[in-house]
């Protein structure tokens, strides 16, 4: 079975690949990515250079691949294509017979945004931080508590992000952060989870594996593996009455023993490969299920640790040179064509 996997040179392209190749399914993997020193590039079968998602030319690109490849599935490993895939998912995989595993753009743009994402929680009564945008701000200085966090109401991987103690950090921090929201900064770090919820395409979620997880750089740098985990139900809730279709991610902190949400992204998750080595594999069994029809088994996970580290890979300037190139002559055949 063919797969295309986008972003291979993100941390999240890269656990997609690392999760095909756990699987008991032998996959075709073919991955893409705009810089060829993408690392998910060389575990791949097949690679290919694209143009930022910003650019005119990326969706060309990607349809010449498509057209040349004809992948089963495609698989989206950045924050920034969630959007396209979505918009053109009907089109592309009429046109290609691939399928594209993505949520509705409705869901997406509510996820991307963290002030919709509270909106949406709040407004559906599920737990989440206080939350305000620096308009209100004379009534958080009238009403809550320090210590608050200031962070961008689109980013990722902590990114931006301010833990304030006082008023003058606050106006300092809304200054230095574009676009702020500022929430409540609820229990602490030891108590803080990620949950990957997968969500069949009838829209029921099927499954949910939860772990606690230690930061670094934004990133699950340690993580801990919780079975049967109390908050799953709910979280299976929540995905359903968002609207998700696939992998849904959830981030959170426990304060008396409620999880208050603070993150969705509507996607596969930096640690979807340590869900793999603890004995769910979302992307293998959300390949056979949208591809061959499969039902999505129920997760049977170990309570295992996980610890990450860098590792390398050696690649010859000839490889280089030759992705480039590729690319070049690529993007020449289809400007000509357009």
């Amino acid at each position: 079975m063919k797969v295309l996997v986008t972003g291979a040179g993100a941390v999240l392209g890269q656990g997609i690949i690392k999760s095909l190749r756990m699987a008991n399914t032998s996959y075709y993997i073919i991955a893409v990515d705009p810089d060829p020193r993408a690392v998910g590039l060389y575990w791949a079968d097949r690679a290919y250079l694209v143009p930022l998602v910003t650019d005119p030319s990326y969706l060309d690109v990607v349809c010449h691949i498509l057209q040349c490849q004809r992948p089963d599935v495609l698989l989206i490993g950045t924050d920034v294509e969630l959007p396209i895939y979505a918009q053109h998912k009907s089109e592309l995989e009429s046109r290609y017979k691939t399928r594209i595993i993505v949520s509705p753009l409705e869901v997406i743009e509510i996820a991307n945004d963290k002030w919709l994402t509270y909106e949406f929680l709040s407004m559906n009564g599920f737990p989440c931080p206080k939350s305000a945008l620096p308009a209100d701000i004379s009534q958080i200085l009238w009403e809550w508590n320090f210590p608050l966090i200031v962070k961008p109401r689109i980013g990722a991987r902590s990114v931006g992000v301010h833990l304030v103690k006082n008023e003058q950090q606050l106006y300092q921090a809304l200054t230095r952060v574009e676009n702020p929201i500022i929430q409540e900064c609820v229990a602490n770090a030891s108590q803080e989870y990620t949950s990957g919820v997968v969500v069949n395409m009838e829209g029921i979620a099927t499954a949910v594996v939860t772990m606690r997880r230690e930061l670094r750089d934004g990133n699950t740098y340690r993580a801990y593996v919780e079975p049967d985990a109390p908050f799953n139900f709910l979280l299976a809730k929540i995905a359903e009455n968002l609207g998700g279709i696939g992998p849904l991610n959830f981030q959170f902190r426990v304060e008396q023993g409620i999880p208050k949400i603070f993150e969705i992204n509507a996607r596969f998750s930096g640690t979807t490969p340590v869900r793999a080595y603890a004995g769910f594999n979302e992307v293998d069994y959300l390949i056979q299920h949208c591809v061959l029809g499969t039902s999505i088994p129920a997760p049977q996970v170990r309570a295992i640790a996980v610890f990450r580290y860098w590792h390398e890979i050696i690649v010859e300037p000839e490889q280089l040179k030759q992705f480039t190139n590729n690319f070049k002559h690529a993007t020449t055949t289809i400007n000509k064509h357009s």
